[in-house]
């Protein structure tokens, strides 16, 4: 029989069981291990059962059990420092309270979502990792940080696989009350709501969730309430689920229904307002919006407001396609602004003039969430180096004139929260070498550009870790393999064979990410019989374990996932190869630490930053990588393998992948698994751990989620609170009226002539030029712009290629037609082809950069004639 209906019943706990409530609630656990083991204590059988979630542990307890804790000192001495150790973690000061004044009250930081903890499944992949670790990292650092995202009834699909190897997905519904999260509350006990207008009158509101991350309140809006029509009721469904409007819903609810959010955590809690909004993706870009709407109610005109909002918000970038970037019929977005429905007062065109693509390339039509973003963002960044250059590339038509390398685009690459990541035998081998605090403060506020510590771990100790974690992994593949294969319909006498799958003592690759094309999961498939040789080698054989999701709308990656598994069911093969479905946060941090070799080929350069292999890293596993992403960045051949890569734009791409795979392989024959086999004097593979050393050594502190969220507060919150905090009312108007009033006059704004001291076409190195540039500034004043000389070396076609500019001053007033002056030296200062240009951009001191408004004024063609490239 079905019920009619359901109810959470919580258990009751003895008083002085209490704090465990409040330790099961804050999501510290989930990276604590200390806390952890007190809850294992409480029931063991009932911690597996829970999936190692301490609130369906306590949902479970029996009243005898619990009453027998109650009544046991020593666990109740543990239970008295755990909840101490939490309250200090949470009030104490840390990092950030550390450093000088003027970082940020509070920064707001927004994602559609989040992947904290399996016990709340809220991500579908790396984007919502990040996210978690993030928070988690924010939390560790004492960054005063509010998380933002939504509540899906139905979170990420569950995947399973047919007899024949068809992905399969379900969708298991989620009771809140069953989460470790609980309602935001007003002062008279009702849940707290946020609302927003729909066009006909119709009203789409939510309840806010809160989650305790550490330190870091997670708010998590959710639109299945019983006020809300039934297509209301469905918006926070099933996350990237549904259709363009659906999507639409989920995004303005994220970002406007967010701020709302926000305030409201603010005002009921009185924690600081924020002073930064930072958007994790273009998803949450409509919470510009809702900050221009406030600034419009306490009176400024559209423009000072988005001036106001710009400069205290930051936006990152996450995807290298434009395909990956969420965008919006403008008739859609039309009809859900304006006078019938949110933002009211607002003109649907300024709001539209945001998202539209007008650029040379751009769709007319579409309105695209990352344009808007970066509109909305004074800064911006990608997520690694490389990706920073490919964003810059990517938005170019934003800022028309400028060379991509002045696109106002940064990057903070990535990193990786290692107390969720690292496994528990790592730690402990660390805190046996410097402590656990020190080993714990390594981890989390990181700092040092070596682990040298590691140094002095000898060489037995390393392999022996590295032989049980293989060992853990190889357990776990099996448990998992034998629960999927019975979903598949076998039966029990079927499956003797698993209990020979995988050897703890066989080089082991691991391979587990989402499945788009890019991502090539079948490259290694490309020629079966070498991948066989590799597998069944009788001295060096390899094992490879896979996972891996497709969208569910994507039956491409479906194909391709039912190819890997196909190839993995074949009886020669399948104790060397396996395919685990439903890859998710619980297998990861089982799968990262047991596997030798992470191996990642993406077609370069679409993988942004790829935090998979770096988690791997921080376990002692090796990269074995296409340099894409952090590897491009970080890549020595001391700690791992870089896959050549066949990414010039004339090759075909079955042509790229045949030469790629056949790369791949060579490094595996030749090189890895030579080296992972061979055995030095005392039996050990010397080689290879002291690679393993390296990676610890080299890789570790750098791929730390601590490193990134310190160069986030660095470099891009505490100068967004500056300018957040000089951009008043009146600086606003001041800022806005300027740029109208720059833009407006621009077209006269000219470089008319350009003349050197040094006429020949050579120079010797040291020599200082002079130069003398007369400008048109029409009925702009000299404070209103920069002119500069820009130089550099020069390419064949005397493109300026590792340009630096200097600039020039006006030589007196303006001349009799109205013209300026501008006078300058230009030293030499390098040698071989060499050249330069002069160029005129606006300057105002509150702007970020001379490229925020992608004017730019060059010379004509005849004023550069004898002016001439020098040093050829």
């Amino acid at each position: 029989m079905k019920a009619i209906r359901r109810f959470t019943v919580r258990p009751v706990l003895p008083d002085p069981l209490r704090p465990l409530s409040d330790l099961a609630r804050n999501l510290r656990w989930s990276w604590h291990a200390e806390t952890r083991d007190l809850f294992q204590s409480v029931d063991p059988e009932r911690w597996a059962a829970s999936d190692g979630d301490p609130v369906r542990l306590l949902g479970s307890v029996s009243p005898t059990r619990l009453a027998e804790l109650a009544e046991d000192h020593g666990f109740l001495r543990r239970l008295t420092e755990v909840a101490g150790d939490l309250d200090e973690y949470v009030t104490g000061e840390r990092w950030y309270q550390a450093q000088p004044g003027g970082l940020p009250a509070a920064v707001a930081y927004f994602s559609p979502e989040f992947g904290v903890t399996a016990a709340l499944p809220q991500y579908s992949g790396g984007l919502g990792i990040l996210a978690g670790d993030h928070l988690k990292a924010a939390s560790d650092l004492g960054v005063p940080l509010i998380g933002v995202g939504l509540l899906y009834r139905h979170g990420y699909f569950r995947q399973s696989l047919s007899r024949d190897g068809w992905q399969q997905e379900t969708y298991p519904v989620l009771d809140p009350n069953e989460l470790p999260v609980a309602l935001l509350k007003e002062a008279d006990g009702t849940p707290a709501q946020v609302s927003l207008a729909l066009p006909g009158g119709k009203l789409l509101r939510a309840r806010i969730w809160l989650a305790q991350v550490g330190r870091v309140p997670l708010l998590m809006l959710d639109s299945d309430v019983e006020e809300n029509a039934l297509g209301e009721r469905g918006v926070t469904d099933v996350l990237y689920g549904g259709g363009s409007e659906h999507r639409l819903l989920q995004e303005m609810l994220l970002g406007i229904g967010g701020v709302r959010a926000v305030r409201t955590y603010c005002r009921l809690t009185g924690h600081a307002d924020p002073e930064v909004f930072h958007t994790n993706e273009g998803h949450a870009g409509f919470l510009g919006l809702e900050r221009i709407a406030e600034l419009g109610d306490q009176g400024l005109d559209f423009d000072a407001a988005l001036e106001a909002v710009r400069a205290g918000t930051v936006f990152t970038t996450h995807t290298p396609v434009p395909a990956g970037i969420d965008r919006f019929d403008r008739e859609l977005v039309a009809r859900h602004f304006g006078p019938d429905a949110e933002l009211p007062r607002m003109d649907v065109g300024r709001i539209l003039s945001l998202g539209m693509e007008t650029y040379p390339g751009g769709e007319p039509n579409l309105f695209n969430m990352a344009v808007m973003g970066l509109r909305l963002g004074q800064r911006a960044n990608g997520v690694s180096l490389l990706h920073g250059q490919v964003s810059r590339e990517m938005f170019s038509g934003l800022w028309p004139g400028f060379d991509p390398e002045e696109v106002p685009i940064t990057s903070v690459t990535n990193g990786v929260h290692a107390p969720t990541w690292v496994a528990p035998e790592v730690f402990r081998l660390g805190a046996r070498q410097i402590g656990a605090q020190r080993t714990e403060d390594a981890m989390t506020v990181g700092g040092s550009d070596r682990w040298d510590a590691v140094a002095d771990i000898g060489d037995q100790d390393i392999w022996e870790l590295r032989r049980v974690l293989r060992e853990h992994l190889v357990d776990e593949v099996r448990e998992r393999l034998r629960a999927s294969w019975r979903q598949r319909g076998a039966g029990t006498a079927e499956l003797g064979w698993i209990d020979g799958v995988l050897d703890p003592d066989v080089l082991t690759i691991g391979f587990a990410r989402r499945v788009p094309s890019y991502k090539r999961l079948t490259l290694m498939l490309r020629d079966r019989d070498r991948l066989m040789d590799l597998l069944l080698h009788p001295e060096r054989p390899i094992q490879i374990v896979v996972a891996g999701k497709a969208h569910p709308a994507d039956d491409g990656g479906k194909r391709l996932v039912q190819e890997l598994v196909r190839f993995a069911d074949d009886p020669r093969v399948r104790h060397r190869i396996v395919f685990l479905p439903d890859y998710g946060m619980a297998m990861a941090q089982k799968l990262y630490p047991g596997c030798d070799i992470w191996l990642n080929n993406p077609l370069r350069p679409l993988e942004a930053c790829g935090t998979s292999g770096m988690k791997a890293a921080l376990n002692g596993c090796l990269n074995l990588s296409v340099l894409d992403g952090w590897w491009d960045e970080w890549f020595q051949p001391d700690f791992g393998w870089a896959i050549p890569t066949a990414d010039g734009a004339g090759t075909d791409p079955d042509r790229r992948d045949d030469i790629e795979a056949s790369a791949l392989y060579d490094l595996l024959e030749q090189r890895v698994t030579p080296r992972f086999y061979e055995r030095g004097e005392h039996g050990l593979p010397d080689r290879w751990i002291e690679m393993v050393r390296q990676t610890l050594t080299l890789l570790g502190p750098k791929v730390l989620a601590g490193r990134m969220v310190r160069e986030y507060v660095e470099r891009l919150y505490t100068p967004a609170a500056h300018a957040h905090r000089a951009m008043d009312p009146a600086s606003a108007r001041e800022l806005a009226a300027w740029k109208a009033r720059v833009r407006a006059a621009w077209h006269a704004v000219t470089v008319d002539h350009v003349e050197t001291s040094v006429a020949t076409p050579t120079a010797e190195l040291g020599t200082t030029l002079g130069l003398r540039v007369r400008v048109g500034l029409g009925d702009l004043n000299p404070e209103d712009v920069d002119v500069q000389a820009v130089s550099g070396r020069v390419d064949p076609e005397d493109r300026i290629t590792d340009a630096a500019s200097v600039p020039l001053k006006p030589a007196g007033g303006p001349d009799a037609e109205g013209k300026w002056v501008y006078e300058g030296p230009l030293a030499l200062d390098r040698t071989g082809p060499y050249g330069y240009t002069v160029r005129i951009l606006p300057t105002h001191r509150l702007l970020a950069s001379g490229a925020e408004l992608g004017l730019v004024a060059v010379p004509s063609e005849e004023a550069v004639e004898g002016a001439g490239v020098l040093l050829r």
